[in-house]
């Protein structure tokens, strides 16, 4: 007797939202903030649309609390890079970032302006750590 298999569909390629988590973000040397919280929020928002990751350290504390979004295969393809996001001490700008990866993320969907005010660069070192 013979057994076919049933392909298992895949899930689709989706971003990937990588959160530091290490020697100053998400921890008491940024006070006021519920880094529980914001972690959490990003699990909930995300779940079944984009990969959450927790990282120890990305090497940019002076910017804590850090969140870098990676494009979607697709984003990639139409031109989106990696956006590290630094100082992300805030609820909504939590709730902003899941909005844009919700909405496709880098390449896909321009984010809201606002994020521009936490957008930096880190150093090329750093850069190659994750973004590899």
């Amino acid at each position: 007797m013979s057994r076919r298999r049933t392909p298992v569909a895949q899930p689709a390629p989706r971003c990937t939202v990588t959160v530091c988590r290490g020697c100053c973000c998400g921890t008491a040397k940024v006070p006021g903030v519920d880094h529980a919280a914001q972690l959490a929020t990003l699990k909930a928002e995300l779940a079944g649309v984009a990969q959450v990751r927790v990282v120890n350290c990305l090497d940019a504390c002076e910017q804590a609390d850090v969140i870098v979004v990676q494009p979607s295969p697709a984003g990639r393809a139409a031109g989106g890079r990696p956006v590290w996001l630094g100082l992300v001490n805030d609820p909504d700008a939590t709730a902003d970032i899941a909005a844009w990866v919700r909405a496709g993320g880098p390449g896909l969907s321009e984010p809201p302006e606002i994020l521009d005010l936490y957008e930096f660069s880190p150093s090329r070192r750093v850069r190659r750590g994750v973004e590899d």
